[in-house]
């Protein structure tokens, strides 16, 4: 586990599958993902090393169904009595009432994809909050929440517009300094068009499900990736 402070009210928590992140503001602590199954304990260490108690965060937001972000969020929320928020698409996803949707794979990310390590299924989750674009949070000064479909039905991003900070999902990664589409999209033509309304975006600080963050000035790399990957 590691542990990454962004900015002062952003820490990104990287464990050993998946990243979450934790915001703190006058609200209170937001978690956003939580990793696989079994992460649970890493994470609660984690918080407690940034600051808070980890009852403290009575809100964790799901950017996506995938079990690397959602494994731990049952287990989480049990513990702490904390909201789950998670786009309406999404929501039957994570509570395990419906099948998730496979990705539709190129030859380079079926690859990728047969190298991955096996993933612990999630624990089926309650969603207490069903979001939709344009609803807004009240962490950050208003976090609004960007429904950017593609990599799955019901992925979302979190906007912070008074920071000016951007929680991409899977959506956009940031590996090895190449700021890029994601990849393992349901829709891939979808998703890139999901990428280019984000890179559109006003955003100082931009954090990635997968990657490193982009403290400043995150709207020029996010243009200049967009660029490089144009729709079609």
């Amino acid at each position: 586990m590691e542990i990454t402070r962004v900015r002062d009210e952003l820490h990104m928590i990287t464990l050993e599958f998946g990243t979450v992140y934790l915001w703190q503001d006058d609200h209170g602590p937001t978690l956003i993902d939580t990793g696989i199954a079994g992460s649970a304990d890493a994470i609660e260490k984690a918080i407690r090393t940034i600051g808070p108690e980890p009852t403290a965060v009575r809100r964790i937001v799901l950017t996506h169904h995938h079990e690397d972000h959602t494994g731990s969020a049952a287990e989480l929320a049990r513990r702490w009595s904390a909201e789950v928020v998670a786009h309406r698409l999404e929501a039957p996803v994570v509570r395990r009432e419906q099948p998730a949707v496979p990705p539709v794979l190129s030859p380079f990310e079926q690859q990728l994809w047969d190298g991955l390590p096996p993933i612990p299924p999630a624990e089926p989750c309650p969603v207490h909050r069903e979001v939709e674009d344009g609803d807004v949070l009240d962490t950050g000064g208003g976090a609004v929440v960007v429904h950017v479909p593609g990599h799955t039905d019901g992925s979302i991003a979190l906007h912070l517009p008074g920071p000016g900070v951007l929680f991409t999902g899977d959506v956009v990664s940031n590996v090895q300094g190449q700021t890029r589409p994601g990849v393992f999209h349901t829709d891939p033509a979808l998703a890139l068009a999901s990428f280019h309304r984000l890179a559109a975006l006003p955003v100082e600080t931009a954090v990635f499900g997968h990657g490193d963050p982009i403290a400043a000035d995150a709207s020029a790399a996010l243009r200049a990736a967009a660029e490089q990957h144009p729709q079609v």
